[in-house]
C-alpha cells in the first residue's frame, strides 16, 4: 500500500475520532495529487482530501485478512465510524451515558487521556509537498505506528462496568462461533488501514462463544473493562474485557 495512503488514513482517523470519514484503502493506486496537511482539521463527516473512492467491504466467514466480500447492506465503508441512525449517514454515534443492566454506556473518546495528542507525529508534515518516495513520508509513517502502539491509557477506566459499540476484528473462533476478538472504533481498522492507537482497541474475550458474528460486524459489548496491554497479529490493545454480553449494534436511545 502506498505510504501516503497509509498516512492519510491514520491522519483522518486520528483527527476525526467519533465522526464519519472515509479513508483511502486501495493498494497499488496512484497517490493523490494533493492532500491537505495532516495536522489541519477537517469538517466533521468530510472525506479525506485526495482520497480514492471508499471501499464497500465486509469480511466473510470471520476472516481477518482475506475473503473480503461486498456487504449486502453497504451500510459502512472503510474508515466509517458508527452511525447514530442507519438512515442518516451524517450523524455519528454519540454515547447516551445511560446505564443498561448495570453497564454505563461510554464513548470511545473516553478511553483517551485528555492530554494525549494522537496527531503529534504529523505536526508540520505537509503531504501535498511530498511524493510516495519521499523518505520523510516513510519516517513519519513508522514514527506514527510506534507512537500509536505505545499510546497511553486512562487508568481511571480500570474496573468500570461499561457498555460500548464498535467493529469486530476476529482473533479466535470455535467452529462458527467467535471466542476472542478486538473491538475497534471504525470500519476497516486493522484490516484495510493501520491499527488505531492502543487506547482505541479493546481485546475482548467473550464469556460465551458468540455465534453469527463476523469480522467488521458492528456490535455492543458489555462487561468490566481492564487496563491491560496485549499484542496480537492484528494490533496492540491498551484495554481488555471479558464480555458478559455481545449483541448486534443498534443506535442508542439518547432521548429522555
Amino acid at each position: 500500500m502506498k505510504t501516503l495512503y497509509w498516512i492519510g488514513g491514520i491522519a483522518a482517523a486520528g483527527l476525526l475520532v467519533g465522526t464519519g470519514v472515509r479513508m483511502a484503502a486501495h493498494s497499488g493506486d496512484a497517490p493523490p495529487a494533493a492532500s491537505a496537511p495532516a495536522a489541519a482539521p477537517q469538517a466533521a463527516g468530510a472525506p479525506l482530501a485526495g482520497s480514492v473512492p471508499a471501499v464497500t467491504a465486509r469480511a466473510d466467514s470471520g476472516s481477518t485478512v482475506t475473503g473480503v466480500a461486498d456487504a449486502s447492506s453497504a451500510q459502512y465503508k472503510v474508515g466509517d465510524h458508527l452511525k447514530q441512525s442507519v438512515t442518516d449517514a451524517d450523524q455519528p454515534y454519540k454515547a447516551s451515558g445511560k446505564t443498561v443492566n448495570g453497564y454505563q454506556e461510554i464513548a470511545w473518546e473516553g478511553l483517551i487521556p485528555k492530554d494525549w495528542d494522537a496527531m503529534a507525529p504529523f505536526k508540520g508534515l505537509k503531504l501535498d509537498q511530498m511524493d510516495d518516495n519521499d523518505p520523510r513520508a516513510d519516517a513519519a509513517l513508522w514514527k506514527a505506528k510506534k507512537y500509536w502502539k505505545q499510546a497511553p491509557v486512562d487508568a481511571a477506566m480500570e474496573g468500570r462496568a461499561v457498555r460500548l459499540p464498535g467493529f469486530v476484528v476476529s482473533l479466535d473462533r470455535e467452529g462458527e462461533a467467535l471466542k476472542e476478538f478486538l473491538l475497534v472504533p471504525y470500519f476497516g481498522a486493522c484490516i484495510h488501514v493501520p491499527p488505531p492507537p492502543a487506547n482505541q482497541i479493546i481485546h475482548v474475550k467473550s464469556a460465551r462463544a458468540v455465534k453469527d458474528v463476523r469480522t467488521m460486524d458492528a456490535v455492543w459489548i458489555s462487561g468490566v473493562i481492564k487496563v491491560e496491554r496485549s499484542d496480537s497479529s492484528m494490533g496492540a490493545s491498551g484495554y481488555s474485557m471479558t464480555a458478559v454480553k455481545v449483541e448486534p449494534y443498534t443506535a442508542p436511545d439518547n432521548n429522555g
